[in-house]
């Protein structure tokens, strides 16, 4: 059987920092988040992880406890007087105290080891999705030209006429209108979350075009991102 290539992560993937002096763990890690999606950057001492810090950034440390010099612990504790970076701790079973002592400092989450890589990387995940900060509220409408897109009540009005549109348009419609200026991939658009059509969006984008375009050829307002997706540019 060919060997299967690693995934590349991509430039603005979360940035893991493992900080471990047992080298076999952090290269298993290190290769297992890579393939995960993440990028990943290694220490194998308190010190060498210290000089990373002040050079790079990382959207989550994952400290073993135990290490010569420094440890994971005190590493933590240090970190947190000036830092709020999610922090994942590694300890053997038999160190509940030191479990404990790691949650009253302030870290995230802790393994014990042994533990399963995918175990880890699930406890990653969710770190990282309870430290992403709270999406702003939707506007309640947006603004295109002479167009106004009440976004809750799905409707479309020039001046004070309702714009007749059909239930996919509307779909697509709130999906651009709650990301103004952002590139929507095609996947986002399709909906109902089946297998993407790129044909089919692309038809259904033109039909809302004829819309609300002077010349839907030349688009002001839904406009394509080449090979990704669409984007709704409104008014300020």
């Amino acid at each position: 059987m060919p060997a299967v290539s690693p995934a590349i992560p991509a430039d603005d993937a979360p940035h893991l920092l493992i900080v471990d002096d047992d080298r076999r763990i952090r290269d298993l890690l290190s290769r297992y988040l890579a393939h995960e999606g993440y990028r990943v950057t290694t220490a194998d001492n308190a010190a060498e992880a210290r000089a990373k810090l002040d050079g790079m950034s990382f959207d989550l440390l994952i400290l073993d406890v135990m290490m010569p010099g420094e440890n994971g612990l005190d590493l933590a504790k240090s970190l947190r007087e000036e830092s709020s970076v999610p922090i994942l701790i590694l300890s053997a079973r038999g160190e509940a105290e030191m479990r404990i002592q790691g949650l009253e400092i302030g870290v995230d989450d802790y393994v014990a080891k042994p533990f399963e890589p995918r175990e880890l990387s699930l406890r990653v995940a969710s770190i990282l999705k309870r430290a992403q900060p709270a999406a702003p509220a939707a506007a309640e409408s947006v603004r295109f030209g002479q167009f106004v897109f009440h976004v809750a009540r799905r409707e479309l009005k020039r001046g004070e006429d309702v714009v007749h549109l059909t239930d996919r348009e509307r779909d697509m419609l709130v999906v651009l209108a709650v990301h103004p200026g952002e590139t929507v991939p095609r996947m986002a658009l399709a909906g109902n979350g089946k297998e993407v059509n790129e044909r089919a969006v692309d038809v259904q984008v033109n039909r809302l075009r004829r819309k609300i375009e002077r010349d839907p050829t030349n688009p002001l307002f839904v406009q394509t991102v080449r090979g990704i997706g669409y984007r709704l540019l409104v008014s300020p």
